[in-house]
């Protein structure tokens, strides 16, 4: 037996349970399927991308196809997408990936023991066999949980759970169909845009989702669709890691805005967009191989985190701040300092955190020369 929290619920005089599954759990009993007639194949959507994170050829052996399911075939691009949003959920850190619960059906009878006589808090049973849990709503999510589980490693994560047991096939049934049948479906990541602006008024989150847009459109700058914006995209970079990151710069005026909004927005945009030119041409062989780390999430988070550094500097020799050359002048240090090899993927690039390469990359602007520290 599998020991979780849970709360006992009852409605019409259903009984039924709010439970709080690992991840772990989830992988393990709940078992996928699909309608199906004859050969055909559990999944359809757009043709298999080389680009993909999900192993299809594994997943698809994880869904069964039977008759006598009820779910419709996987959208290969869906689960492509939510692979996506976990792991720019994990990269952020700032929002949960599943925060809503699942709906599943177990096939046995659940026991539930109360933490006190009468008691709707307690802990229930699950009969720790595979495949015994099936989901009525939630499936993909489920599936891009099962597709993306390795990268989560130790980490803890525990998937809220709406669990009936023992319902008639029918009445499952019935349920998928009221959940499905109508509904309205919004990209959660559209979020990232919309909040600033139409969702409310956030100055610090609308300059910051407007730098990350000068970054992904522009054709001069070195990210030019590089980014994914709304979290879907043939990108290497998640749009949300950036802009948090932008957004605390902003929020907490270390770049000394100060003047008009338009005025320093149009700024910001030059700025970073030379900014990251430059850095660019710095560690070059890293920025055009592959096999380094350097356009990935955590690094140019901590690009960003030093900017205000760069910034204080350019001041200092009383320079435009959105001057190409002069941005080059001040981090030019970095090439002698750092240089490519410390983004090397599988070299000195692992194990680095955004705190550890920031503090680096201000040492070395600190100390150009190599002074001792």
């Amino acid at each position: 037996m599998i020991n979780v929290s849970a709360i006992r619920m009852k409605q019409f005089g259903v009984q039924f349970y709010q439970a709080a599954l690992t991840a772990l759990d989830i992988d393990k009993l709940v078992r996928f399927e699909v309608l199906s007639y004859g050969h055909q194949q559990p999944t359809r959507g757009i043709a298999r991308q080389p680009t993909s994170k999900v192993n299809w050829d594994l997943l698809e052996k994880r869904i069964a196809a039977s008759e006598k399911a009820y779910q419709r075939q996987i959208i290969r691009r869906k689960i492509d997408e939510l692979v996506q949003y976990y792991e720019q959920c994990r990269q952020a850190r700032d929002l949960p990936s599943i925060p809503g619960a699942v709906i599943i059906s177990c096939d046995e009878k659940l026991s539930f023991a109360p933490l006190e006589e009468g008691a709707t808090v307690g802990v229930l049973k699950v009969p720790e066999r595979e495949g015994i849990l099936r989901a009525i709503d939630g499936q993909h999510r489920l599936l891009a949980l099962h597709a993306d589980i390795e990268s989560f490693g130790g980490e803890e994560f525990v998937v809220p759970a709406v669990i009936f047991d023992q319902l008639p096939e029918d009445h499952i049934v019935q349920m998928f169909v009221t959940i499905n049948a109508k509904h309205t479906r919004l990209n959660a990541s559209h979020l990232v845009s919309l909040s600033g602006r139409q969702l409310y008024r956030d100055d610090a989150l609308a300059t910051a989702h407007d730098v990350v847009r000068a970054l992904n459109d522009r054709e001069d700058s070195p990210l030019f669709e590089e980014i994914r914006l709304l979290g879907v995209g043939r990108g290497r970079v998640a749009q949300a890691p950036l802009a948090q990151e932008l957004k605390k710069l902003f929020a907490s005026d270390q770049l000394g805005a100060g003047r008009k909004a338009e005025e320093f927005l149009e700024e910001a945009r030059k700025f970073f967009v030379n900014y990251f030119k430059q850095i660019a041409l710095v560690f070059g062989a890293a920025w055009a191989g592959r096999k380094y780390s350097i356009k990935t999430a955590p690094a140019l988070r901590a690009f960003i985190r030093v900017a205000p550094d760069v910034v204080r500097r350019l001041d200092q020799q009383h320079a435009d701040r959105t001057d190409f050359r002069a941005i080059g002048r001040v981090i030019s240090p970095w090439g002698r300092r750092i240089g490519d090899l410390r983004f090397e993927t599988e070299g000195a690039w692992k194990g680095t955190t955004i705190d550890q390469l920031a503090k680096e990359l201000r040492l070395a602007l600190q100390y150009p020369e190599g002074a001792f520290v």
